[in-house]
């Protein structure tokens, strides 16, 4: 089973201002002169961090990792202020055009899995194909599941943790109750709701039970701007159109991609990435039979670590023995 490669320090750091409020943080590791490759981060409102780099062989990829607005080192943090997918997309260009690539492969997982094919769908001409994990097609069934009913029927001792903050009587709209603490100016309400929020996401997120990913989705900062911008955007339907992702897959149907997902992923379930192979010709749907969203889980990371191999021996041309 694959694991992923060692650790390695990013060899240029960018600080990316893209409008008169946000500032990017973004970075290139790998080889300079190898194949461009760019880690879209989960959330929306997560961040990248020293392991979003180690999907890849450093002596074939150039990877470049960033975090979006309002995410990570990013600046201001936790704003969604002038946060919206297409903002997303176009920064995608502009860090794309700073660092003069010409064409990128895209690997993005849960949210990145969506902004990936937002992206490609709006610049296929600059994408050499797509490695997604964890898809979230981001329709409105999606989200209730999720945040509404559904998922709180498998889990129904994590989700009286999740609704705790929400009185009874708002419990009708959890988006709405939610988003009205997390924008509100009670910043104690506000961080009660977020790590309320936050927490429920870590818990689910792994088929066993990890306790290093709940930690790390309790942890202040990340929980703030994890609940603040996912709440932002799904109260806003992740400001795409019905079914949009679906709609649009003939722009990019061309293009080589993976779908890895867990069987038993709880937060995005397999019918997301069922239905975006089906309507894909030129996917692979790889369907891991031990895990659920996260990719850390052992299973996901072995098929994630391979489909990079893989793409980048597809791409440059290489024998299996030089990759």
């Amino acid at each position: 089973m694959q694991t992923l490669y060692p650790q390695i320090k990013p060899y240029a750091r960018h600080d990316l201002a893209v409008d008169d409020i946000h500032t990017l943080y973004v970075d290139e590791s790998g080889s300079p002169q190898g194949l461009p490759v760019v880690f879209i981060h989960g959330g929306p409102g997560s961040g990248c961090d020293a392991q979003s780099r180690c999907y890849f062989d450093p002596n074939l990829y150039r990877i470049v990792t960033f975090d979006q607005r309002g995410c990570g080192r990013s600046t201001p943090h936790a704003s969604v202020e002038n946060n919206t997918t297409w903002d997303l997309v176009a920064d995608l260009e502009r860090i794309r055009e700073h660092l003069g690539i010409e064409k990128w492969v895209l690997f993005g997982g849960s949210w990145g899995s969506t902004l990936s094919l937002a992206y490609a769908q709006t610049h296929p001409d600059r994408v050499l194909g797509l490695i997604v994990r964890g898809i979230f097609l981001a329709r409105e069934q999606d989200i209730e599941w999720f945040y509404q009913v559904g998922a709180s029927r498998l889990f129904p001792d994590y989700w009286q943790d999740y609704i705790a903050p929400i009185p009874l009587d708002e419990r009708d709209d959890l988006l709405g109750a939610f988003h009205k603490r997390l924008t509100g100016n009670d910043q104690i309400a506000q961080m009660h709701a977020a790590k309320a929020w936050s927490l429920w996401e870590g818990r689910c997120a792994t088929l066993r039970p990890n306790p290093l990913v709940v930690d790390r989705f309790s942890e202040a900062q990340r929980a703030l701007s994890i609940a603040r911008i996912e709440c932002h955007y799904f109260t806003n339907n992740t400001f795409l159109e019905p079914n949009q992702l679906i709609r649009d897959m003939h722009k990019i149907a061309h293009l080589p991609g993976v779908i890895v997902h867990g069987r038993y992923d709880v937060i995005c379930p397999l019918d997301n990435a069922w239905e975006l192979h089906q309507n894909w010709p030129n996917s692979e749907l790889q369907i891991i039979r031990d895990a659920g969203h996260a990719a850390s889980e052992p299973g996901i990371t072995d098929a994630l670590v391979r489909a990079a191999d893989q793409m980048a021996r597809r791409l440059l041309d290489l024998a299996p023995e030089e990759a």
